[in-house]
């Protein structure tokens, strides 16, 4: 793909393909630019139209995308328009940019798309090319402010808060999830470094959530809320979850908030930290319905959280042989992905495939899987800044043998569709195949084995 970038007075595109390899072509070329200047150049040649929308903004480590799917579905159930904008895609671009559930259309992306295109092209020119994120931030913003109109806009943020290109908009609610090791190199080393970042989404007087519980990364949340005189619901505090009961595909709790009790919520998605991030989006419910009248009734709020999915997030996506997805890249969410493994499935031999892109933190991810796996199956995301499966090989032999855990089979298989083969082959019909890591990976193996295609990148 061409690293070229148009200029102004180019023709507008003919198909919405056209479109999105347009947008895609600025990864490898921009790469991550922090920073709020172009954003807010871009808004104010459009006539500054996300001030007509009203945002749930959601920031965090992991759980960013559970929080905002039982959200977006929560309160869709309970009869109101629902825009949602998340990242990354995990098959296709458009899935960045839904409303009520369903992808943007071609139609309506080809639209917007050549409408930003000059404004996108002039402020380029002034003052640098705005990056892809930054270009599909305002094409979501676009998209929902004058063609879709949603009475709320569930709202991610990409890379931290303070300069993400999300942070343009103001909220009427802000939620940060958990604070984990993750983007190091541009959001600082420590917890509290990163905590900041995050915390950069809170705006002055709205309300905030957080289902935080690591004390410095929590301190640094309060004192951000306190600064900008914020309301601050965190959980164990303001609201607290009653775990009832767990199974494969079944959890059910109870939750205790500072406005009212709700028991008895089911959710289907696994793991305890599934059971924060529902607990989280329920208080986010509850300030709306407090401070901004939002209608719920309860037996949509419990069949919303009910009938929440999320790709890619222990996915179950085979049963002959069992194969499970899980988007764990970190140390946070391999700790979380291995308590669940442990806790809810059963299964003889864990057959475990990973593929990572470069900043990640590999080493303190394998630390939490090695100590359960069978095999390890090493493979290559299809991306331009994909790890080195030999070298990863090579970390995780060294930590097997520091943790005791040196008959751990460990295979290298650079790539990816060989080493589903090799997996695959390998699971007995009582034995559970893992695949994690790069989100690149998941989607690839998503499309892969539920559509016998790769994952449309860019597209």
């Amino acid at each position: 793909m061409s690293g070229e970038v148009s200029m102004p007075g180019a023709a507008p595109f003919a198909t919405a393909r056209e479109a999105i390899d347009w947008i895609v072509r600025f990864m490898p070329v921009t790469g991550i630019k922090l920073g709020l200047e172009r954003m807010e150049l871009l808004m104010e040649r459009l006539d500054n139209p996300h001030r007509r929308l009203k945002f749930i903004h959601v920031a965090g480590t992991n759980g960013k995308g559970s929080v905002c799917a039982y959200l977006s579905e929560t309160i869709r159930q309970c009869g109101y328009e629902v825009g949602t904008f998340t990242s990354p895609y995990i098959e296709t671009y458009t899935e960045r940019i839904r409303m009520n559930g369903v992808n943007i259309s071609e139609e309506d992306l080809l639209h917007v798309v050549n409408k930003i295109k000059p404004i996108v092209d002039e402020v380029s020119e002034l003052h640098g090319q705005p990056t892809m994120f930054e270009i599909s931030t305002v094409m979501a913003i676009e998209y929902f402010a004058r063609v879709a109109y949603p009475d709320f806009v569930v709202w991610e943020t990409g890379l931290g808060g303070t300069l993400d290109a999300t942070t343009i908009v103001t909220p009427i609610v802000s939620i940060i999830t958990n604070i984990g090791h993750d983007h190091m190199d541009l959001l600082g080393e420590s917890i509290a470094e990163i905590a900041a970042h995050k915390a950069g989404i809170i705006k002055a007087g709205v309300p905030v959530v957080t289902a935080v519980t690591d004390p410095e990364a929590l301190a640094v949340i309060e004192a951000a809320a306190q600064r900008k005189q914020s309301k601050l619901y965190k959980l164990g505090a303001e609201y607290r979850v009653e775990l009832v009961s767990a199974r494969e595909d079944e959890q059910a709790f109870h939750f205790d908030g500072l406005f009212r009790r709700i028991d008895d919520v089911t959710i289907r998605m696994n793991g305890e930290h599934q059971v924060h991030n529902a607990a989280a989006a329920i208080m986010a419910i509850e300030v709306l319905r407090q401070y901004y009248a939002l209608i719920v009734d309860d037996e949509a709020l419990y069949k919303g959280m009910r009938e929440t999915s999320w790709p890619g997030r222990m996915e179950l996506v085979s049963r002959e042989p069992r194969l499970l997805l899980d988007g764990a890249h970190n140390p946070e969410g391999a700790a979380a992905l291995a308590a669940t493994l442990k806790s809810t499935y059963t299964y003889n031999k864990l057959h475990f495939m990973m593929g990572m892109v470069t900043n990640k933190n590999h080493s303190g991810y394998l630390r939490h899987i090695l100590p359960i796996v069978d095999t390890l199956i090493v493979t290559e995301p299809d991306w331009l800044k994909k790890a080195a499966a030999s070298a990863l090989a090579d970390m995780a032999k060294e930590l097997a043998h520091e943790l005791g855990r040196g008959q751990v089979e460990i295979i290298i298989e650079p790539d990816w569709k060989a080493a589903l083969e090799r997996l695959t082959s390998l699971t007995a019909q009582d034995d559970l195949a893992v695949v994690s890591g790069s989100l690149y990976v998941i989607g690839d193996v998503r499309s892969w084995v539920k559509h016998q295609s790769d994952s449309e990148k860019g597209w």
